[in-house]
């Protein structure tokens, strides 16, 4: 037995759940769209599993970060699919893949056809196991890709308050966990082969702020080794974790984030892969021409910066979704895919994003012991990349703007100086060309403060357009005058 659609999304994660969102505000008919997931519910944001769902207080449940709360949309749940008539396949694994018949083979052995498909299978996490790693397959060893592994630890967690843990891995999963894990009053030490935490973007002296946040937390960090075996208990559960140089570590519980690899085997052979995952064009449409890939397995022209990028983050796998869908909807309107990479994390008190590329000299600005500081990237003289820690909603939106302007920069001290205002002033440069006509200043104050400000810019050390200059000089005139309003 077997079905047919029009449209068929492979994978039940984030992309697929935008993906859905952006099939209905277009218009297809009820019994166009089929999603196709081996999870047990509706697609739901990711992140909220390592953000909210692990903490002791104020945890988050479903239904409450289905798709798409993460940007403020409606949320996604299986009702919802059923009112659009959408087909969501849960609990069910698609075994092979047939790209010249156009056909998905279930492990029930039912058929699915389709006239397009998107293949948004995400990515696994990488075990132990496959390191060869003695004792990996105990009972108190966990991972965090999904809602099943979110439950299993906090059940974990739960019972093992005042214990110990060890997290192995100092990227995000391991320091989203590591504070997860202090919050529910366990001893935490970490350990990673890297010199840093968040090595793949973070500098020494960006990643010391946030370990000496983490060692004041009572969390150990033993770095630049890695674990080597585990010693067990009778009952078959981690006792220990022995490090390469033979340190032991005592363990009550296992928390491992060691990466993830894209889950692309059902496509292998028949698709061209690039960088770890499915080539795409800019409308993401893959190497056959009725196969769309989005989210963690594509590998895409980044636009901005010339190459072929995979990035594994959830705004790419909101962002790449929708625009897949487009695409395939509207192929006559669809531009290419033009993405400004996009990071972020949520631990503790803290918070920080960053925006662009992370290549080239960093500069750090403001102060790192007031807990709000930042740093921008130059590279070959031009700012491609912006990171705060402690910003404002507003502040953020600067930064992707200088991000994705990417001013070219002359005077690198002079842009450490400036930090924030920088990013703020080129932002309000963007929006603000009007204003001077509709404030009660008079002439003079008028023209006095755009000189001031042409003057700021001038000598700034950026090449800007004279554009910008004028409406940065606006933006100066109505910060201003708003100040002057103010003290009246």
């Amino acid at each position: 037995m077997g079905r047919s659609f029009r449209f068929v999304i492979l994978g039940g994660g984030v992309s697929a759940g935008y993906a859905a969102l952006e099939f209905v505000r277009l218009g297809i008919p009820a019994g166009d769209l089929c999603i196709i997931t081996d999870e047990a519910v509706a697609p739901y944001e990711r992140p909220a599993l390592s953000k909210g769902f692990l903490l002791p207080e104020g945890a988050v449940r479903l239904p409450a970060f289905h798709t798409c709360v993460g940007v403020g949309a409606e949320r996604l749940t299986a009702r919802w699919y059923k009112e659009h008539g959408i087909e969501l396949l849960l609990n069910t694994q698609v075994v092979s893949v047939d790209l010249k018949r156009q056909t998905l083979l279930t492990s029930a052995k039912e058929t699915i056809a389709y006239l397009m498909l998107i293949v948004a299978t995400g990515a696994r996490v990488l075990r132990l196991e496959e390191f060869g790693v003695t004792g990996a397959d105990a009972r108190n060893i966990f991972y965090l890709r999904n809602l099943h592994d979110a439950t299993k630890l906090v059940e974990a967690m739960q019972s093992c308050s005042g214990g110990k843990a060890v997290v192995i891995g100092g990227g995000y999963i391991g320091m989203e966990c590591a504070a997860a894990l202090v919050s529910n009053g366990v001893h935490v030490t970490m350990v990673f082969p890297e010199s840093h935490c968040i090595a793949r973007l973070f500098t020494p002296q960006i990643a010391t702020f946030y370990e000496d946040y983490y060692t004041r937390k009572g969390v150990v960090f033993v770095k630049g080794t890695v674990m080597s075996t585990f010693e067990s208990d009778k009952d078959g559960k981690v006792a220990a974790v022995v490090l390469k140089d033979g340190t032991r570590l005592p363990a009550d519980l296992v928390v491992v984030g060691v990466g993830i690899r894209p889950n692309t085997t059902l496509l292998e052979g028949q698709l061209i892969m690039e960088k770890g995952g499915i080539k795409v064009n800019g409308k993401m449409r893959t190497s056959n021409s009725t196969v769309y890939a989005v989210g963690d397995v594509a590998a895409f022209p980044l636009k901005m910066y010339g190459d072929v990028r995979r990035l594994e983050h959830v705004d790419h796998a909101r962002k790449s979704a929708a625009h897949a869908v487009e695409s395939i909807m509207h192929p006559e309107r669809a531009k290419d895919y033009d993405y400004l990479p996009y990071f972020y994390s949520r631990v503790f008190s803290l918070s920080w994003q960053f925006f662009g590329d992370n290549s080239g000299e960093c500069l750090l600005f403001g102060d790192l012991k007031s807990e709000k500081f930042g740093a921008y990237w130059v590279d070959r003289g031009r700012l491609v990349g912006a990171f705060l820690e402690g910003g404002s909603k507003s502040e953020y939106a600067a930064l992707a703007v200088v991000a994705r302007k990417r001013p070219m920069v002359e005077d690198v001290q002079l842009l450490a100086g400036q930090g924030i205002k920088f990013a703020l002033a080129l932002c309000e440069a963007t929006s603000s060309d009007s204003l001077v006509s509709t404030m009660a200043a008079t002439d003079d104050e008028r023209g006095a403060m755009a000189a001031v400000a042409s003057d700021l810019l001038q000598h700034s050390g950026f090449k800007v357009g004279a554009g910008i200059v004028v409406a940065v000089a606006v933006s100066w005139v109505a910060y201003w005058y708003g100040r002057k309003k103010w003290r009246k």
